[in-house]
């Protein structure tokens, strides 16, 4: 087992620092915080000045002497403690050690954690290690982006990974290794501009947990689940897991998956998914509407919009869609974005029942998009 040195290590705008004595305040206001708790589901509730300096005292420097590695993090300039970071315990072969780390609530925002973290791996890098994980919770989309931000490669998931006060959770696992540049590598899909896509009447944005009442609502209507491809209808935990999870899909790449809202009052009207298929540069779109805003053209709308931002920010090179052959109403809305009908696919999809359902293929290239009173420019 290696020997990990101590000492101050600098970053761009953070340094790392022993923890003392002097911190125990900080430490017990921010593992108080809901969200500190929400994702360190195993820190004592509430979180008291007598476990803060246990851990400073005890389970820090029993770390270091198992191969462990804590630190405090501080803005450079200020010793106000904004954070902390630390590595686990490394493999037997000393190949392989995690990363983990929270943020003070006055800090957060300001790219600490992502600072914190390459700062650490780098360190850890220099001393020998030649991987290092870094596990998020499938709905801390913060925590994400700060791996994505330091360098890391998301490798998968690990089901019933941790143990929370829920019971056991799965965990998304991020990668680096030792020969990475721990350069961000540029997203398959984007953040929208300014978080959302508008025309002045209907307003896109992403998809969160908090959309989950609204999207349970909406999925679960007879009609949308005649037409959505699924082997069994919507159930509340379906749709709630789906959405907590929507952050995630769109951050490796997988889905961009967005509300449609009245652009003026920011009512829930719809939702419209974009599903990248990575070999091939194409993306799939699928849509459904409240009913009270049918009639509207907000799907019409809601598939120009995202097409728009599908080719010009995104970079893919063809979107499809399908649509039942008595959906005329969805056939009038991929017609009116720019889609042309490509043929009649028997037997081509699943049902929520035992049988299989007949499917129209319509597909979009950049030059297909048409020019309307209704298009304006995505900002």
């Amino acid at each position: 087992m290696r020997t990990l040195p101590r000492g101050p290590i600098p970053g761009r705008t953070v340094t790392l620092r022993d923890l003392t004595l002097d911190d125990i305040d900080g430490v017990v206001d921010a593992c108080n915080d809901l969200q500190t708790q929400r994702f360190l589901g195993r820190l004592p509730q509430p979180y008291t000045p007598d476990d803060a300096r246990d851990w400073i005292t005890n389970q820090i420097p029993s770390g270091w002497a198992a191969g462990q590695a804590g630190f405090a993090v501080t803005l450079t300039g200020d010793d106000r403690i904004a954070g902390s970071v630390g590595l686990g315990v490394p493999t037997a072969d000393g190949h392989a050690t995690s990363i983990g780390y929270w943020v003070a609530p006055w800090a957060r925002g300001r790219g600490v954690a992502t600072d914190a973290t390459r700062t650490l791996a780098d360190w850890a890098f220099a001393q020998g290690f030649g991987r290092i994980e870094l596990l998020t919770c499938p709905a801390n989309a913060a925590s994400m982006r700060v791996a994505l931000g330091a360098g890391f490669t998301h490798e998968g998931v690990r089901r019933a990974a941790a143990l929370d006060r829920g019971g056991w959770t799965d965990m998304i696992v991020w990668v680096r290794l030792a020969s990475d540049s721990g350069v961000p590598a540029p997203r398959a899909l984007p953040d929208l501009p300014d978080g959302s896509l508008t025309d002045g009447v209907i307003r896109l944005t992403p998809v969160d947990e908090s959309d989950a009442d609204a999207m349970y609502a909406l999925a679960s209507l007879p009609e949308v689940v005649a037409t959505t491809v699924a082997s069994r209808a919507p159930t509340p935990e379906s749709v709630a897991q789906r959405c907590a999870t929507a952050p995630y899909k769109w951050l490796i790449g997988e889905r961009a998956e967005c509300a449609i809202r009245d652009a003026i009052t920011g009512a829930f009207a719809g939702d419209i998914g974009l599903f990248r298929e990575a070999p091939t540069g194409q993306g799939l779109i699928g849509y459904s509407l409240v009913r009270e805003w049918r009639g509207r053209h907000f799907a019409t709308r809601a598939a120009r919009l995202i097409s728009d931002w599908a080719f010009d920010t995104a970079g893919l090179a063809r979107l499809a869609a399908g649509t039942a052959p008595d959906n005329i109403a969805s056939q009038r809305t991929l017609e009116r974005a720019g889609f042309q009908r490509e043929g009649y696919e028997r037997g081509r999809l699943p049902s929520a029942g035992s049988t299989r359902v007949d499917n129209i293929p319509w597909a979009m290239l950049p030059g297909d998009r048409v020019v309307s009173p209704t298009r304006t420019t995505p900002r």
